[in-house]
């Protein structure tokens, strides 16, 4: 194999025209190999080693080569590739180190800019990109909405991709960043265990905020089957399990009737609330649970957490 043909195969069949000269090749032949119809030519001075369609990968590739020397994928384009979003958009988003400036406009790409590059890209995976904590520190400080922002993180940690403890030292080497106050209070409840923005908000506006008793997260009951228990109050007997759409469908059905039934056997009471209850009424969650609670030996009153607040309602 030619080294021409070792750096194509690294690259998904995406070569630089300097690397191309570097080879041995002249203009001339490069002219006449996509003239021919043997390369096709994606972005000014980069081209396919083919004529075929180009992978995901290789479109990730001739953007980084288009940006140039030390250019990464970032943003959704290295969350997709590692994992931490299903789906890559329609566009491609690298980031130049931040002395350079890439000339013209790149169809499909979005060029961002860092100083910092060499120390937040990744040492090893390809296609470059950078590290997983910092691809998640990028999209928060470019998300527009706090949800969003939540969104990256606790996905980022669902999916095992990184910890609460990697981000927050990641965030410790930012100068400057979005929402910061918000994400170094959600990394703590992260770190204590919710794993979706449900979570957050019933940890936040339901548990913390109404004064009940502290639940634990992400509890996990071995038996026959592992059972996860979003949040278990054991003291008192009472569960609460908090499902979005995405997972409690199908067989996700069936895994939430088998906790509800073991809930039953070990004498514990299970409540169940999605996105419209946490999200729509947090104080009337919070006013059921703390009935269920003080039904169950819990010798504390709800507190308001604010004007017109209903929990506050002796249960």
């Amino acid at each position: 194999m030619s080294e021409l043909d070792e750096i194509s195969a690294r690259q998904h069949g995406m070569v630089a025209r300097a690397q191309v000269l570097t080879c041995g090749f002249t203009r001339r032949r490069i002219e006449w190999l996509v003239e021919s119809g043997q390369w096709q030519r994606v972005h000014v001075g980069v081209y396919a080693t083919h004529n075929g369609p180009l992978t995901f990968d290789a479109r990730v590739w001739a953007a980084i080569l288009r940006a140039g020397r030390g250019a990464v994928a970032s943003h959704r384009t290295a969350a997709y590739l590692d994992g931490l979003c299903d789906e890559p958009g329609p566009t491609v988003h690298v980031t130049a180190p931040g002395d350079r400036h890439v000339r013209g406009k790149v169809d499909g790409v979005r060029v961002h800019y860092a100083n910092r590059l060499p120390l937040t890209r990744h040492p090893a995976r390809l296609p470059p990109r950078t590290r997983v904590e910092d691809t998640v520190l990028d999209l928060v400080d470019a998300a527009q909405h706090p949800r969003e922002a939540e969104t990256w993180v606790t996905a980022a940690c669902q999916r095992r991709a990184t910890t609460p403890e990697r981000l927050a030292d990641a965030l410790g080497r930012r100068k400057k960043i979005r929402w910061r106050p918000m994400l170094e209070a959600m990394l703590t409840d992260v770190a204590a265990g919710a794993q979706s923005p449900l979570e957050l908000r019933h940890l936040r506006r339901v548990e913390r905020a109404h004064g009940l008793p502290a639940g634990a997260r992400q509890r996990r009951v071995s038996g026959r089957r592992v059972i996860w228990i979003d949040v278990d109050y054991e003291e008192f007997g009472v569960r609460v399990e908090l499902d979005g759409r995405v997972g409690h469908t199908g067989e996700g059905r069936f895994r939430d009737r088998r906790r509800d039934n073991l809930a039953t056997v070990q004498g514990a009471a299970t409540l169940r609330y999605g996105h419209a209850d946490v999200f729509g009424d947090p104080c009337g969650v919070a006013a059921e649970q703390a009935r269920v609670l003080v039904a169950r030996g819990w010798t504390g009153t709800p507190l308001s957490c604010g004007p017109g607040c209903s929990a506050s309602v002796s249960p």
